[in-house]
């Protein structure tokens, strides 16, 4: 995908410059407000501290080989990219990448979805797992699951050259991390308490405020993976929008008539779910298409969450696979139909629309099988290899002292409400 001394558009790269800081955006301080928000006062700080170490973590490795091995060296379908470009060598201010804008750009662009990906998985092991744990466990995860993963599938590699459809991630970015999540949860085994002691929010509007930093952010995500300030930028922005306000809505009527009141953070919890279903599907769907799949994502996510919290008694403790990974999933999937010219289905930028139906479905669903089985596979490899060095969980006693004190020595009141 990189091009050397190419010309630079100046109004792509203003879009893009603007989308890279809408995407980090999201991570800091959208989802650690987002994630901080649905975990007890005593472990906020927790939350926001690993948020934190991954942003700054993820950064770092993927420039020093992790780019390298994700961008360079495909379009052959291979299944890793070589290392030529680690520690950026033969990156210049004249080098361009995904398009036509500066290389350096690119490499900042795409190092925003690797730091929000592993920051998803957070949310499922919340209040128990070690900071350091975290810290190794996401050295290993990014490296073995993540950037195999995005150069198969914008790399160059052999999922993209088979035809696989996914505009921002609902492979690369939710499937992974959503499917992993679900690993270490019950591979970390459940809270002190859990499923008889409800653990509610401790401050619902901290969770509005991450959730709406979060669909601000996401138009950098999927509008911003057009690489371009042209037309596949504007509709990808406005069905992301779409799918996001139809899925609330209708997350917030399932409630009410289930349960008989709407609740805020269930709202939100839908307005995410329908985010994360648009996601791979942003760059095939029109605006009819978009409506369809936030209301088709709302309902499958709310009942996965039931399914995964009651039914099966996993603490996936803030519903990461349930809205994150189901839901990339089901886009990934209903992107297939959606995508139809019959369906209204947009060509963007003369890519193209997805194949027929059966030949694309076949893809797609060749991508998620190889994805998630790869994920959980090397999830199970890399928590054993953790549990084995320096441990995954907290002790009892830091459990219920909380995280914040127990692991940081701060704590986010003065007081715990």
């Amino acid at each position: 995908m990189i091009s050397l001394l190419a010309t630079i558009n100046s109004g792509d790269t203003a879009w893009i410059l603007t989308a890279t800081a809408l995407v980090l955006f999201m991570t800091m301080p959208g989802l650690a407000l987002f994630y901080g928000g649905l975990v007890h006062a005593k472990n906020v700080l927790s939350v926001m501290a690993q948020c934190a170490g991954i942003a700054c973590l993820a950064s770092v490795l993927w420039v020093v080989a992790l780019y390298s091995l994700a961008f360079n060296g495909g379009g052959d379908g291979s299944w890793i990219g070589n290392l030529d470009k680690a520690f950026l060598n033969g990156v210049t201010t004249e080098t361009t990448g995904g398009g036509d804008i500066p290389e350096t750009l690119w490499i900042m662009f795409q190092m925003t979805f690797i730091i929000i990906t592993p920051a998803l998985y957070v949310g499922a092991v919340v209040e128990r797992m070690k900071f350091g744990a975290i810290m190794l466990f996401t050295a290993l995860w990014i490296t073995l699951v993540y950037t195999p993963v995005c150069h198969w599938v914008w790399g160059g590699g052999w999922l993209g050259e088979m035809g696989v459809r996914d505009l921002a991630g609902g492979i690369v970015v939710h499937a992974t991390a959503g499917v992993s999540a679900l690993v270490m949860a019950i591979m970390l085994g459940k809270r002190r308490g859990f499923p008889k002691s409800p653990k509610p929010p401790h401050n619902p509007g901290m969770v509005f405020i991450g959730a709406a930093m979060l669909w601000v952010g996401w138009f950098g995500f999927n509008a911003g993976s057009q690489v371009s300030a042209g037309q596949g930028a504007g509709m990808s922005m406005l069905v992301t929008h779409l799918s996001a306000a139809t899925a609330a809505l209708v997350w917030a009527l399932l409630e009410r008539v289930l349960n008989g009141k709407s609740g805020l953070v269930g709202m939100v919890t839908g307005l995410i779910a329908g985010l994360a279903t648009i996601t791979p599907a942003a760059g095939d769907v029109g605006p009819m298409g978009a409506i369809c799949i936030g209301a088709i994502a709302a309902v499958v996510c709310y009942y996965s969450v039931s399914l995964i919290r009651e039914k099966l008694a996993i603490d996936d403790s803030l519903d990461v696979f349930a809205v994150h990974g189901v839901g990339g999933i089901l886009g990934t999937i209903l992107l297939v139909f959606f995508g139809q010219e019959r369906f209204l289905g947009i060509d963007f930028g003369g890519l193209g629309h997805v194949k027929p139906i059966g030949e694309q479905l076949g893809i797609q669903l060749t991508a998620l099988g190889v994805t998630i089985v790869w994920s959980a596979v090397a999830t199970v490899i890399i928590m054993l290899i953790v549990r084995m060095t320096i441990g995954v969980r907290v002790s009892d006693e830091d459990e219920a002292k909380g995280l914040d004190s127990a692991e940081h020595g701060e704590n986010a009141y003065s007081e715990l409400p």
